[in-house]
């Protein structure tokens, strides 16, 4: 009789169950645990890394029991993916073999900017898909990505990063999808339809409060509110649970001295009791063992386990430290109930079982010839740069004119690796491996521009650093043509190794190294000077942005990001990209999103004004939609209705527009400080020269709602507004309502997006 648990047709819990029965303690943990088999050279990539995975055990040992997961097997060196594929099959063979059930193990790959896997397409970063306002185009790259994954035999992919930018200093703003919750949620949830409804486990990072660390330090203490944490850093958690994310991992940091890793609080009580979560929670990369090494609440690898087990944390990662022998010793000792393991192992063997790697017959790929850069993916990669370029300042010198000498100057004009991310592959493990080609083709502004106007170039400086004679020498390529085109920005890289990136926090937002300096004598020739800004976050650009011809960003766009810029530049591209963060004003004051109450922004009560240089939501384009009509269904608005919100457009350009509406809420008067404007809706349409659109938005009144004095979500009745626009500093209708009826507690299943149908004529 076949046993219970290898029935793919009995109920998941109860297949579960019956395994767990069937094991043993070692049997258990086994499962809870993972490797990365590093190579010795790979002990760059991070701080501390060869420490904390120390020397390589015998592979025979390792597998004796089985094992949870298989960390990074494509994404710790160059490998080419027939091999990659050799390697995960063999070891997923010799997985199955050495434990009594036969059970395989759980590969996951790091899949920020497209699956860091050598040769696999690399897509614009995080930033640029919010960037995009384009929900529906981030969920088809990230089903490309899961196709890609399931090719090769990964199981789970570690994206999106729904961390709420706070302060822009932070070295990982690249990885997150911007400063207002709603757009981060709305373009968070996307990418996880993508991965789950492609077969793979999207991984929701970094729960819960990472992002708002002491002075944007990485990893640093949060001092943040209820309040805060609620309104602002949870929602697209919430909306990225609802769209089907299978795992989640926890934030690094302490939240007001308890770190997250030890936080019963939020990994179970808020995650599991409230917000209904089943799925697997992941330990960030050696957080688990930091709670010894870095937070100092653990005074032993034991004692480090239990706290994490107690807290929810299920699967270590990324190799063993804690969930191994220390954790064998503290349930010997009865520091740690076996029920504690029992919770977690059921829930990494009900993720297996959905995955079906508990079913009979269940085999490793087979190595085959894949093409991981194909050309749907690389069209994908394309549509995303082009509609995340974002055109900042036009004097009406852009699009450049057709057959212009173009000077390209600047540390980012003529490398490949202006284009990248922190994550990708290239910036994340090639750069351990000059050797190593790049697997997958990336052109340089200064090339594709090349093709279609007469260019010069000159360096003018690196982007840290750089010697006068290079700037004087960009300086005369600049004065000998009829534009300048000079491209600023950031180098992508880890702790320390870029100036964006994880551990690259910054203590200003000044253009890194001596590029101002270039960007003021390029300015000083007389020739009109566009600036392009290839950055990981925004920049104080307000000294030089008067005079400037034109500016435009692109944030780390990806594979196609030269293409995509030099496309908004000619003009063959209309861009239509809207800022997903604020670019700071004179001074850099910091921290200042567009999430302020009246007393965060410009005051009379303070000298300081953070007022950004440009807003968030902004962006220009070369020909715009004309707004005709915009109109709300009634003056009062139920505080358990919705309010019907019309925009009407039209197209009376000579070629395709794309306009994104934005809807922002404006509370007049609440019980507790509200900011002064709020993202609740936004919808990107397209138009074709002659057509019109009407734009409808139902958005219920839950979308008012936020935490009350007692710390309960309420909708609150009282007068609000509707600031309809082009973004949070170009409103084109205020639409005044009056919420009608009680104060309203809402929950958990509260609606968090209006509906959004766009008609076209």
């Amino acid at each position: 009789m076949t046993e219970l648990w290898r029935d793919p047709t009995a109920p998941v819990e109860a297949r579960v169950a019956d395994l767990v029965d069937r094991m043993t303690v070692e049997e258990k943990v086994a499962q809870l645990g993972s490797i990365w088999w590093l190579d010795p050279d790979a002990g760059g990539m991070a701080p501390m890394l060869s420490e904390s995975v120390g020397p390589m055990p015998p592979w025979d040992e390792v597998v004796a029991d089985g094992l949870g997961q298989l960390t990074r097997t494509f994404g710790t060196a160059p490998l080419e993916p027939l091999e990659g594929m050799r390697i995960l099959a063999q070891r997923q063979r010799d997985v199955m073999a050495g434990n009594r059930f036969g059970i395989p193990a759980q590969a996951h790959e790091e899949v920020l900017t497209g699956l860091a896997v050598w040769g696999a397409t690399i897509y614009p970063a995080p930033l640029s898909w919010a960037a995009s306002f384009d929900p529906e185009l981030v969920e088809r790259m990230a089903a490309q990505i899961a196709g890609s994954m399931r090719r090769l035999g990964i199981h789970q992919g570690l994206a999106p990063v729904l961390d709420v930018v706070r302060d822009h200093r932070w070295g990982r703003v690249e990885e997150t999808m911007g400063e207002d919750p709603f757009l981060v949620g709305l373009v968070g949830s996307a990418y996880v339809r993508g991965l789950e409804q492609g077969g793979t486990v999207a991984t929701l990072k970094h729960f819960l409060g990472y992002s708002a660390s002491r002075a944007a330090r990485n990893l640093a203490p949060v001092s943040i509110g209820p309040r805060e944490l609620a309104d602002v850093i949870l929602p697209p958690f919430e909306m990225a649970l609802r769209a089907g994310a299978r795992s989640v991992m926890n934030s690094y940091t302490d939240l007001d001295g308890l770190p997250v890793a030890a936080d019963p609080r939020l990994l179970s009580g808020l995650l599991r009791d409230q917000l209904g979560f089943a799925g697997t929670v992941t330990a960030d990369y050696f957080s688990i063992a930091f709670l010894q090494s870095l937070h100092g609440v653990a005074g032993s690898l034991g004692e480090a386990a239990s706290l994490a087990l107690e807290a929810g944390i299920d699967v270590e990662l990324p190799t063993v430290n804690a969930y191994g022998a220390p954790l064998l010793a503290a349930i010997a000792d009865g520091v740690v109930d076996e029920k504690i393991i029992d919770r977690a192992l059921s829930r990494v063997l009900a993720q297996k079982c959905e995955l079906g790697l508990l079913d009979p017959g269940w085999a490793p790929l087979e190595p085959a010839e894949v093409d991981l850069d194909d050309r749907e993916s690389r069209a994908v990669a394309l549509e995303l740069a082009r509609r995340s370029v974002v055109l900042l300042a036009n004097d009406g010198s852009l699009p450049l004119a057709a057959g212009a000498t173009v000077a390209v100057v600047g540390p980012r004009a003529d490398t490949p690796e202006a284009m990248l991310g922190c994550y990708s592959f290239p910036m994340h493990v090639l750069v351990h491996h000059p050797e190593a080609e790049a697997g997958v083709e990336v052109r340089t502004v200064r090339e594709v521009l090349a093709e279609t106007f007469d260019v010069t170039y000159a360096l003018g400086c690196p982007v840290l650093g750089g010697e006068e004679a290079d700037i004087e020498a960009a300086v005369a390529v600049a004065a000998d043509a009829e534009v300048c085109v000079v491209v600023l920005g950031d180098q992508a890289g880890l702790f320390g190794k870029g100036t964006s990136g994880e551990g690259c926090d910054v203590a200003d937002l000044d253009l890194p190294g001596r590029q101002e300096e270039l960007l003021e004598a390029l300015l000083a020739t007389g020739t009109p000077v566009v600036a392009v800004l290839l950055v990981g976050r925004p920049y104080d650009l307000s000294r030089q942005v008067d005079r400037l011809a034109g500016l435009v960003c692109g944030f780390f766009p990806g594979e196609e990001g030269a293409q995509a810029v030099a496309d908004v530049l000619s003009g063959r591209v209309n861009p239509s990209g809207r800022l997903p963060v604020s670019f700071p004003g004179a001074g850099s004051t910091q921290p200042s999103t567009y999430l302020a109450p009246a007393l965060g922004r410009r005051n009379e009560v303070s000298v300081v004004d953070p007022t950004p240089l440009f807003g968030f939501g902004h962006g220009l384009s070369y020909a715009t939609a004309t707004w005709t009509a915009v109109t709300s269904s009634a003056p009062t608005w139920a505080t358990d209705g919705t309010c019907e919100l019309v925009v009407r457009l039209v197209n009376e350009a000579d070629r395709d527009v794309s306009e994104v509406v934005q809807v922002y809420l404006h509370d007049r008067s609440a019980s507790v400080v509200r900011p002064v404007q709020q993202l609740v809706g936004a919808a990107r349409v397209d138009l074709a020269p002659g057509q019109q659109a009407q734009v409808c938005l139902s958005l219920s009144a839950d979308l008012t709602s936020f935490t009350g004095r007692d710390l309960l979500r309420i909708v609150e009745p009282g007068e609000v507004e509707l600031w309809v626009g082009a973004s949070s500093t170009d409103v084109r209708e205020v639409l005044p309502l009056e919420l009608v009826g009680a104060t309203r507690v809402v929950g958990v299943d509260r609606v968090l997006e209006p509906v959004v149908t766009v008609e076209l004529t």
